[in-house]
This record gives structure tokens, C-alpha cells and sequence, in this order.
């Protein structure tokens, strides 16, 4: 599920969205959020990575400061396709400005010091720009090769409504690490602390939490006690299921999210191996692991999916996750960027990928055991048409219903025989999932 390293997003944890009288825009600001812009709109670096950097460089900047500049940059990315619309050749301090009073609801009486004689002209003129009958990509807000994909399947009206949720910003989604507390426990010290936060709908150890506060310096972060994961990528545990004395493979580890939720659903017994082509991602996951008080995860770098290192395992292993690398398109809600970075021959190569990755995971499955294949695309061509080729090519696996398998867990959500999330209607990051048993003999 997540983007080659090329265009993987960045999972540093943005400033705090500011409150509305701190949000008004000054000469300073809008400066500094113009320059900002300019660096992202090259889609050379994942916007995260380039906003990290600019405050670095400006490190005189206040919380507040970081704040407007970070709220309007992914503001502006987010609503990019229409404002391109309605000024097809404004400048990023242009765009900054239009996006402020179209979209962010500021008037002209909250810039107007900050705006010159022209610029307050152009927005004037702008505003006879009309915005009825939009073309379907530009309501939505995602380029028209990824409206093209989506249409065979859904209608006009889902894509609309699909484009609008991943407009919003995300939550702050939490995992309750239960090998240090619990989720009541979790919930009331949070609540202590002044942040509303409440249990997700679905994960029986995800809260979610109102706003973005600062949690980093919270003992129940410090601590492990929590984690920052997507209720989507929650539920893909549960599809899993380790039991505790099984062997399980995170084929695609990455920084570890999904590992560390299989270690605490196993009671930190049984064994599993976290292996990812990336030293650097499994780097990041040594501090999370250390705080997390799992003692049963082992992170290996391998260097492709046919490494000696996955071979040796062949046929040995009870759970095999494929946490696959893909277009990313499911998190444009925290990682609006990745549409503009995105590709169609990008996809054809993470296509490519994803068959040979599931093709060496699923060696490692023993008779009678589970393989989970799992994106945050929303695309059919890296979700549905890699399991379906991989089912046509692989008879020794049969296809289990994920809505059954969470609903034998008390879990109850209408997700499909193959988990489909989709935000407008789960409020989570689009998210795919299927999984399948191999034959016991």
C-alpha cells in the first residue's frame, strides 16, 4: 500500500491547522507560503518532504507561522485543478490568494492588507470566472486520467462525492498499542490532557481525534502506548489475524505500522519478519519497535522479492501481508501532491511490481495458510486485476470474504468480499484488500 520510494509520502507529522485568529494572513506569511509553493509545484519531492526543508531553512519561523503556510499549501494542492480552472496561468502567490478567498472563505477586507492595487483587481476580476456545469475532473479534483479509470466502474455522482471527501484533510487517527494499555485507559488520558478524541467506528483499538494537537510529547506516545495509523490500515490487521504462535511475513514493511499491529495482536509471541527493500524505511521503525515492547519482530532488508532471504522461507509461513507498493491515490486527503506525481505509465510500472511481489509472497504461504494483498490505491488495475490474474494463475488459493472475516471478529462494516474502503462512505484513506487461504494438501 505504499507508493514506490520515488514518490512515497512522507509521514512527518504537519503543524498543528491554526485556530481562525491566528489564520488571518500577513505580509510575512504570504511570503514565505508563495516561496513554499513554488518548491512543491515543481513535483520533484513529495510536498511533506519540501515544506520540512523550507522550515529548516526558515527556522526563525513561529508554530503559528508553519502553521498558515503549511495550511495553505496543501490547500492549494488540494483544490489546485480547479484553480487552475478558474486562472489557468496564476502565479503561486496568485494561487495562494484565490485559494484564501474561494475556497478558505477569507473576504477581501481580511487580505486587503496584504494584497496590492493589481492583485486585488485580478481577484475582482476572478470572481466572474463562473464555476457552474464544471468539467467531472475538475469538480472532483483529480486529473482526467485518473477520472478515465474510475468511470468504467463508478458514476459521475461517486466520483464526485469520492473527490470531495479526499479534498478534506484527514483526521488524526490513533492505534492503541494494547501491549501497554488499553483503549479506555488511552482515551481518558487523553481527554485529561484537554484532546477530544473518541473510539473509531470500526477498529476495536482505533481512536480518533478531534483537530491536529500535538501528541509527540504525550507519555502514552513517548511510551508506545500509541501509534499514528489510519483506521483503513487498522482493519487490514484484523484480515490478517495472526494467531500467537504463528509465523507471519510483512513482505513490504516499510517504517513498520502494519507490523507493529501484528506483534500486539499476537501478544508479542510467535515470530515475525519485517522485510522491506529499504534500509532507511526499516531504520525508522527500530524507535517505534523499542517503544513498542514487542520482543517477536525481526526487520530484514532484502534486496528484491526473490532474495535468498524470502526463499528459505518457502511454504513455511501461516500469514503472508502484502503491503503493496502503489500509487498511493487512496491518501490524497493527507498526500494531495501524489495526483500531480502520479502517472499512467507509473502505474504500468507499479502494475508490473505488484504481480511479481505477490507472485514471491505467496510462495512463502504453507498449506492451509493466509495471504493478504493490500493497497491505498483506488485504482481496479492495481487492486481487483492483480487478484484476479494472481487467482486465474494460482488454483492452489482460493479467495475468503474479508466482510466475513471482520465480522467473525465483531467487527461489522459493508466493505465487499474484497475489502474496498472508500472515503466518502468509511471515512477512512481509500484502501484495498484481499484474502486468500492456499490449499491445506
Amino acid at each position: 500500500m505504499k507508493p514506490t520510494k520515488s514518490i512515497r509520502p512522507i509521514r512527518s507529522a504537519k503543524p498543528p491547522v491554526p485556530e481562525s485568529a491566528a489564520r488571518l494572513p500577513t505580509s510575512a506569511r504570504l511570503a514565505d507560503t508563495a516561496t513554499a509553493l513554488a518548491r512543491v509545484l515543481t513535483m520533484t519531492y513529495p510536498a511533506d518532504a519540501v515544506l520540512n526543508r523550507y522550515f529548516r531553512e526558515r527556522h526563525t519561523l513561529g508554530p503559528l507561522d508553519r502553521a498558515f503556510v503549511a495550511e495553505a499549501v496543501f490547500g492549494v494542492l488540494r483544490r489546485k485543478l480547479l484553480l487552475d480552472y478558474i486562472a489557468p496561468d496564476a502565479s503561486p502567490r496568485q494561487l495562494i490568494l484565490l485559494w484564501l478567498t474561494r475556497i478558505a472563505g477569507f473576504s477581501s477586507k481580511d487580505i486587503a492588507t496584504v494584497c496590492s492595487k493589481d492583485e486585488a483587481e485580478w481577484l475582482t476580476t476572478t470572481k466572474s470566472k463562473s464555476t457552474d456545469a464544471l468539467p467531472l475532473s475538475v469538480e472532483a479534483d483529480l486529473p482526467e486520467w485518473i477520472v478515465e479509470r474510475l468511470l468504467p466502474l463508478h458514476d459521475a455522482e461517486f466520483i464526485r462525492a469520492l473527490g470531495r471527501s479526499l479534498q478534506e484533510a484527514a483526521p488524526l487517527d490513533l492505534r492503541v498499542n494494547t501491549i501497554r494499555t488499553t483503549r479506555a485507559i488511552a482515551l481518558a488520558e487523553l481527554n485529561a490532557h484537554g484532546i477530544e478524541a473518541w473510539p473509531m467506528p470500526y477498529s476495536p483499538v482505533g481512536i480518533r481525534v478531534k483537530g491536529k494537537p500535538s501528541i509527540n510529547r504525550l507519555a502514552l506516545f513517548t511510551t508506545g502506548a500509541l501509534e499514528v495509523q489510519d483506521e483503513g490500515s487498522q482493519l487490514l490487521g484484523y484480515l490478517v489475524a495472526p494467531r500467537r504462535t504463528d509465523l507471519v511475513v510483512d513482505f513490504c514493511a516499510g517504517a513498520g505500522g502494519k507490523t507493529l499491529m501484528l506483534g500486539a495482536l499476537m501478544h508479542s509471541q510467535g515470530r515475525i519478519y519485517a522485510f522491506d527493500v529499504s534500509r532507511k524505511r526499516l531504520d525508522h521503525l527500530k524507535p517505534r519497535l523499542k517503544r513498542s515492547g514487542l520482543s517477536n519482530l525481526h526487520p530484514l532488508v532484502i534486496a528484491h522479492e526473490n532474495d535468498t532471504k524470502v526463499k528459505r522461507l518457502a511454504g513455511k509461513i501461516d500469514r503472508v501481508l502484502v503491503d503493496a507498493p502503489c500509487s498511493g491515490l487512496g491518501t490524497l486527503r493527507r498526500n494531495p501532491d501524489l495526483k500531480f506525481r502520479q502517472s499512467p505509465e507509473g502505474v504500468a510500472e507499479l502494475v508490473a511490481k505488484q504481480t511479481a511481489i505477490i507472485n514471491a509472497a505467496a510462495r512463502l504461504v504453507k498449506p492451509g495458510g493466509r495471504l493478504v494483498y493490500a493497497t491505498c490505491s483506488l485504482l481496479a488495475e492495481e487492486n481487483h486485476a492483480i487478484i484476479d490474474a494472481f487467482l486465474a494463475a494460482h488454483p492452489e488459493f482460493t479467495a475468503l470474504d474479508c466482510e466475513d472475516l471482520l465480522q467473525r471478529q465483531d467487527i461489522t462494516i459493508a466493505c465487499g468480499p474484497r475489502l474496498q474502503l472508500w472515503t466518502q462512505t468509511h471515512h477512512t484513506d481509500g484502501f484495498f484488500a484481499a484474502a486468500m487461504q492456499r490449499a491445506a494438501s
